[in-house]
C-alpha cells in the first residue's frame, strides 16, 4: 500500500489586461481591467423586463454602479482591514466598457395584479408556467422584432415570484386562485402512454411537461430562442425597500460593493466579454464536464438527458445537449452512456474545438462525478481515433464524509493542500485558508474533493493543478474561487434546466445561456 503524502498545489494565477497576472479576480479588474479589453471600450447593451416598481429599483442600482462603491464599514469584532473586500470602482472603470444607466430596451408594462394572480393559482404547475409565460412571450417577441436586440436581459422579479416560484413552494389556502387546468398530474402521466381521441385533456396535460421552478423554466424556454438573461430579485437591488417590523432589511444582503462585483462581472460576460482567464495554461488543452439528469426524478425510468460542457483555458464554455437515453443504472445509481452515444458526444466536442482552433486538442480531460464504464470509455476513445489527442477520464467526487485534515493555528488547511494516496488518486482541498484574503471564507472545516484518474494517463499533480485553476473561472460570481471546478460546479444546474421544459433537437449554446 502506498503511503499517503501531503503536498501543496500552488495557487493558479489569472490573466488580466496588459498581460498582468494576479490571484484574485477583483484585484485584477480593479487595477488593470478585463483580459479582453481593447482600445475602444465595449458598449454594454442590455434590456430590462419587470414591473414598474422593479424598473425604478433597477435604475437606482444601475446609477449606483456607475460610480465608486466603498467597502463596508468595519464590523464589530472584525479585523481593521478585511482583505477579501475590494471597493468597486464603477462599471466603466472596472471593465473598460461603456455602461448606461438606462437599458437599451425596456419592458415594464407588466400588469402586476395579473402577475400576482397567476403565481397564486392553486395548481402549482399551471401557476408557474403561467407566470413564466408573461416574461417568455414578451422576450421572444422582442427578440424577433429587433434586428439588433440587447446582448442580454435583466429579468427583475418581485419577491412574491421568488417566494412562490420555487419547486416546493405552496400558496396559503386563503390566497389560492382557481386556474383553468382541471386534469391531475397522475392522469396527465397516463395520457403520455395512452392518449385520448380528444385533444382537450392533452392540452391541459402540457403544463406538467414544465418544471415547477420559475428560474429553471424561464432559462429552458428561452434556449431555443437564444435569449440570454440575468435573473435578479428586486430586494437584491434595493434591500432598504423591504423592511421588517424593526425597520431592518428582511433579507441579509451582501454589501453593495460585493453585489456590484458579482452582478457586473456576470453582465460583462453575458454581453460577450471575457473578464479574465487562467494564466500560463498549457496550449491545446480542453476540459469536458459530463452532465446527466433523469427525466422522471420520482419514477423508475432509466431515461436521462446527457450533456457535455466544454471549457477552454480562457474560460470560454459551450454546452452540448446529447441524446435522451437509458443512461441511469439503478444497480450502481450512476449514469453511463453506451458506446455509440459516447462517441457521438465527444465527436461533437472535438469538431467544435477544431472549428475554433484549427486543430484537435492535444489533451482532452473528461470530468465526471462517477467512474467510466468500458462501453462509455470505448466510445470516447473511438471519437479520438486518428488524432493525437490524449484523452483522460477524471472522476471528481465530494469527499466531505471521508477525511478531515487539520493544522496548528487558528485557521484550517491552506487552499491547494493535497494528500496523494497513489500515483492516480488523492484528495484536494479547493477551499481553505487563502493568504491573499487573510482568512477562510467557509463556515465549517473545509472538506476535500477526491480526484481520481480513472482512464488514460496523466500526472495526478497536473490534474489537481488544473482542477484548482478551474475553480476560478466562474464569471457569474467574481469570487476568489468556487469549491468545485466549473466542469462539475454547474452540472446539476444545467441538468435541471435541460429537463425543465420541452426542448427541440440537440442545441449547442454558450455556457452563458444557462447561468
Amino acid at each position: 500500500m502506498t503511503r499517503p503524502t501531503v503536498c501543496h498545489i500552488a495557487e493558479p494565477t489569472l490573466a488580466f489586461r496588459y498581460g498582468q497576472q494576479l490571484e484574485y479576480t477583483r484585484d485584477g479588474l480593479y487595477l488593470y481591467g478585463p483580459v479582453d479589453a481593447e482600445e475602444v471600450p465595449r458598449q454594454i447593451r442590455y434590456g430590462f423586463i419587470g414591473t414598474k416598481a422593479g424598473l425604478e429599483r433597477f435604475e437606482r442600482w444601475a446609477a449606483q454602479i456607475s460610480s465608486f462603491i466603498a467597502t463596508p464599514p468595519q464590523r464589530r469584532g472584525a479585523k481593521e482591514i478585511e482583505p477579501h473586500h475590494v471597493p468597486f470602482p464603477g462599471f466603466s472603470e472596472a471593465f473598460n466598457a461603456i455602461w448606461s444607466n438606462k437599458p437599451s430596451k425596456v419592458i415594464a408594462d407588466i400588469d402586476e395584479e395579473d402577475l400576482r394572480r397567476r403565481i397564486h393559482i392553486a395548481n402549482r404547475h399551471e401557476a408557474i408556467k403561467s407566470a413564466v409565460d408573461v416574461f417568455v412571450e414578451r422576450l421572444i417577441a422582442e427578440q424577433k422584432r429587433n434586428e439588433n436586440p440587447p446582448s442580454f436581459w435583466y429579468v427583475v422579479v418581485p419577491e412574491y415570484i421568488y417566494e412562490l416560484g420555487r419547486s416546493m413552494s405552496t400558496v396559503p389556502k386563503a390566497e389560492r386562485v382557481d386556474g383553468k387546468v382541471t386534469l391531475r398530474e397522475r392522469d396527465a402521466l397516463k395520457l403520455a402512454v395512452q392518449p385520448t381521441l380528444f385533444g382537450d385533456a392533452e392540452e391541459e396535460a402540457e403544463v406538467y411537461k414544465y418544471e415547477k421552478n420559475f428560474r429553471r423554466q424561464l432559462k429552458a424556454r428561452l434556449l431555443d430562442h437564444q435569449v440570454v438573461t440575468q435573473i435578479v430579485r428586486e430586494s437584491t437591488l434595493a434591500p432598504s425597500d423591504f423592511l421588517n417590523a424593526k425597520g431592518e432589511p428582511k433579507r441579509r444582503i451582501e454589501d453593495p460593493a460585493t453585489v456590484a462585483w458579482k452582478l457586473c462581472s456576470g453582465s460583462y460576460y453575458k454581453s460577450g466579454g471575457r473578464p479574465w482567464q487562467i494564466a500560463n495554461m498549457r496550449p491545446g488543452v480542453c476540459y469536458v464536464g459530463l452532465v446527466y439528469k433523469r427525466q422522471d426524478q420520482g419514477g423508475t425510468s432509466r431515461h436521462s438527458v446527457c450533456a457535455a460542457q466544454m471549457f477552454l483555458s480562457d474560460g470560454e464554455g459551450v454546452v452540448f445537449r446529447g441524446a435522451l437515453g437509458p443512461w441511469f443504472h439503478p444497480d450502481t445509481k450512476q449514469f453511463h452512456l453506451d458506446q455509440e452515444a459516447a462517441t457521438r458526444l465527444v465527436s461533437t466536442v472535438l469538431h467544435e474545438y477544431k472549428t475554433r482552433h484549427g486543430d484537435n486538442p492535444k489533451e482532452l480531460f473528461i470530468h465526471a462525478k462517477s467512474s467510466f464504464s468500458n462501453d462509455e470509455w470505448a466510445g470516447f476513445q473511438e471519437a479520438c481515433r486518428g488524432t493525437l489527442t490524449n484523452v483522460v477520464g477524471v472522476q471528481i467526487a465530494d469527499a466531505w464524509d471521508q477525511l478531515k485534515l487539520f493544522r496548528p493555528g487558528a485557521y484550517p488547511v491552506i487552499r491547494g493542500t493535497a494528500m496523494l494516496t497513489g500515483p492516480r488518486s488523492g484528495y484536494l482541498w479547493t477551499s481553505g485558508f487563502v493568504p491573499r484574503l487573510g482568512t477562510y471564507m467557509g463556515p465549517d472545516t473545509p472538506n476535500p474533493l477526491q480526484i481520481s484518474v480513472r482512464r488514460g494517463d496523466a500526472s495526478i499533480r497536473t490534474v489537481m493543478s488544473d482542477v484548482l485553476a478551474l475553480t476560478k473561472i466562474n464569471f457569474n460570481s467574481c469570487l476568489f474561487n468556487d469549491r468545485e471546478p466549473v466542469t462539475i460546479r454547474f452540472a446539476d444546474a444545467i441538468g435541471d434546466i435541460l429537463v425543465a421544459a420541452p426542448l427541440e433537437g440537440e442545441p449547442m449554446l454558450p455556457f452563458k445561456f444557462y447561468i
